[in-house]
Parts: C-alpha cells; structure tokens; sequence
C-alpha cells in the first residue's frame, strides 16, 4: 500500500478501563477515504496512459447475495472513475465458457483487474478458476503467485479484506477522525512491533493472508483455530484479535482483554434474517479500545480494497509510480 508510514498512534494496551467506550471503526465512512484516495489515483493513470483502469467482473449465475456484492463493486468502481467489463452467465455455464471468458479477459489490455465473484455454482471450483486469471490482473489477491509474494513481502496485490482490515487497525491505533475529506494517505501506517495479535481462523482467503500482513507490520502472530486448545484463553492474551472463522457472536467479553482492538471479519445471517458478525458485539464493545461493527465495518472496506488492488494493478503494468 501506498500510503504514508509511520510509528504515531495510541496503542491498543490493557490501560485503559474495561468500561471505556470504545472507538468504532466505520468501515463506511473509511471506504470513502480509500475512494477519495482511489479517485486521484485514477485521474493521475488516465492522463499518463491515456486511459482509466478497467475492472472486469465475471457473476456466475443468479445467487442473491454474489449480485448484491457485484452491484456494490460495480458503483464504487465508477464512483472512483474506473471503466468496467460486465460478463454475467448462467448457473448453468460449463467450465470451458468460464474459462473462455477469463483468457479473453487476460488478453485485453485495457482490463487491470478480474474479479470472479465466488462462491461458483457446483460443480464449477472457483479456486480452480481463479488460478486461470493472470497474476497481474488478479483483483482479488487470490491467485498462488501473488499469495507467494505475500509470503516473502515481495510487491503485489494483496487479498482485499486482509488489507482493508490492516486499514481499520491503522486507524483504531491513530488519532485520527475520519471526515469528508479524509484521504488513504492521511492514516498512519502504525508499527506492531511489541503486540500480540490472534487471527481466529486459517482460511486460504482471509486467515492466512491475514496473519502474514500482521506479520509484516512486526506483529507477534497467533492463528487460532478449531483445534485450538483453550481458545478464549489464547485470545485473552492479544493485543489484536481478528476474527475470521464464520461462528456467530462466537467471541465473548471474557475472551477479549480490556483495551484491545477487536476486528471482526464474520458475517453471519441469523434465523431471524438479521446478521452479526464473529464477535457478540455488544458483550465485547465496552471492554474494547475499538471495534468494527457488523454490518458497516470489514464489508465496505473489502470493495474498497479491490477497487484500490485495481488501480495499483495498473499502475505496476505501466511502469507509473503512485
């Protein structure tokens, strides 16, 4: 990421009071600022190469939910200015027009990045197909290649609701307030060296990569899992607690230690229709230093971050620097 570093901000110790009220980390409000941020971006592409990044989107049958997700990455994607390819097939589509549709999408140039929007209809393995995008157009941060680089911290498109989690910690460690006018740029990059972070859940799409980007930051690392022994015990040790594992209101107030950030990635939808993440949050909020809300918090800054990937995509495939 681009945007500035720095070691500033209060951090997320056990000083503060366990009836504290906590910062509230608005992934809306934030989306925003990495769309202002994008939008420069994307003015500055258009008029070194001559024209904006091209998002192409790929929606695989009729699933509700995967085209209320399309539909929002679609409208921030022309909020930033960004030129989109739309191609929509039936849940029906064999593997031979997928693919056909991905390889035409790698050879177009004015396409920066793909998004496969998963999960596919069965039998169709939509990590299969995500190794078919081009690891230069990969929008997601999905492909092998860029999750190899990710492990050496070598340049490259990151998974978007890892990196948009690390977003929301930089800003839970600064002091800033998000406004109108915020920019990407304007957040602190905040060091972890000397923290403790537990990332409950190892998925290929959000666990791992999530642990290696604390890693990066100097962060002391923990992935907890189902065969974690003691878990609310391992959590009550962190600093950072990143919960990624699909359990509602899993994580409990006596799981959390007073003063920590907690980052909730889950996103459940109870009997009742309504929806909450990983973190019973009203139990966790008073004994937390901040907190995302769901629904409000990861969601809107994983659209963010692929439109964000999108416009990096493009500058790395024409040599400009951001």
């Amino acid at each position: 990421m681009a945007h500035q570093a720095s070691s500033s901000g209060s951090s997320a110790g056990s000083d503060r009071p366990a009836t504290h009220a906590p910062k509230i980390l608005d992934g809306k409000s934030l989306a925003r600022a990495v769309a202002r941020t994008t939008a420069a971006r994307v003015t500055e592409l258009r008029n070194k190469i001559g024209r904006a990044p091209g998002l192409a989107v790929i929606l695989v049958g009729e699933n509700p939910a995967s085209k209320t997700y399309v539909a929002s990455k679609h409208k921030f994607a022309k909020e930033c200015g960004l030129e989109t390819f739309d191609s929509h097939l039936p849940a029906t589509a064999t593997a031979s027009d997928l693919r056909k549709v991905i390889e035409s999408y790698n050879a177009n140039d004015a396409v920066d990045g793909i998004l496969l929007q998963l999960p596919l209809p069965k039998p169709l393995d939509g990590l299969e197909f995500v190794r078919l995008i081009s690891p230069d157009k990969d929008a997601d941060g999905l492909h092998p290649a860029n999750q190899g680089l990710l492990l050496q911290g070598t340049p490259a498109p990151r998974p978007c609701t890892p990196l948009g989690v690390m977003v929301m910690l930089d800003l839970a460690l600064s002091d800033l307030t998000v406004t109108d006018s915020t920019t990407l740029a304007e957040i602190p990059q905040a060091s972890l060296a000397g923290k403790s972070a537990v990332v409950i859940g190892r998925s290929q799409l959000v666990g791992k990569p999530m642990g290696f980007l604390l890693l990066e930051r100097n962060a002391t690392v923990t992935f907890a899992h189902s065969k974690t022994t003691d878990l609310p015990a391992v959590c009550r040790a962190a600093d950072i607690v990143v919960a990624a594992v699909g359990v509602p209101r899993l994580v409990k107030r006596d799981w959390v230690k007073p003063g920590a950030i907690v980052l909730d990635v889950g996103i459940n939808r109870l009997p009742d229709g309504k929806l909450c993440g990983d973190v019973d949050y009203a139990d966790v909020a008073p004994v937390s230093s901040a907190i995302t809300p769901v629904p409000g918090g990861v969601g809107p800054m994983t659209v963010a971050m692929l439109i964000s990937n999108t416009a990096e995509n493009c500058a790395r495939r024409n040599g400009v620097s951001l």
